[in-house]
């Protein structure tokens, strides 16, 4: 069983830094992708980014682009979001997620960490 461990956020001023890491054990093969998602109070879940694991390939959504930067530690099953430039609005919990196969979603879901950004 994936067990997926966020950490790293925390209360910052607009215009600040943090970087979260995501911690997987259990997994037994080589996973496809990981992502980060986040969820503000009252608001649906979103999709932040997302790291190929094979090849390091990534994407974002577009309000984060130039911001923030996701990168992957292979060896030790570990990724990370790098949140830079914040804004109030990028306060949510955020949750990173492992999507084991190509064709399929997320499959295992951190436990997630709350991010706030106060202006």
């Amino acid at each position: 069983q994936v067990q997926l461990v966020e950490s790293g956020g925390g209360l910052v001023q607009a215009g600040g830094s943090l970087r979260l890491s995501c911690a997987a054990s259990g997994r037994t093969f080589s996973t496809y992708a990981m992502g980060w998602f986040r969820q503000a109070p009252g608001k649906e879940r979103e999709f932040v980014a997302e790291i190929r694991w094979s090849g390091g390939s990534t994407s974002y959504r577009d309000s984060v682009k130039g911001r923030f930067f996701i990168s992957r530690d292979n060896a030790n099953n570990t990724m990370y979001l790098q949140l830079n430039s914040l804004k109030p609005e990028d306060t949510a919990v955020y949750y990173c997620a492992e999507r084991p196969r190509l064709i399929g979603g997320y499959d295992y879901w951190g436990q997630g960490t709350q991010v706030t950004v106060s202006s």
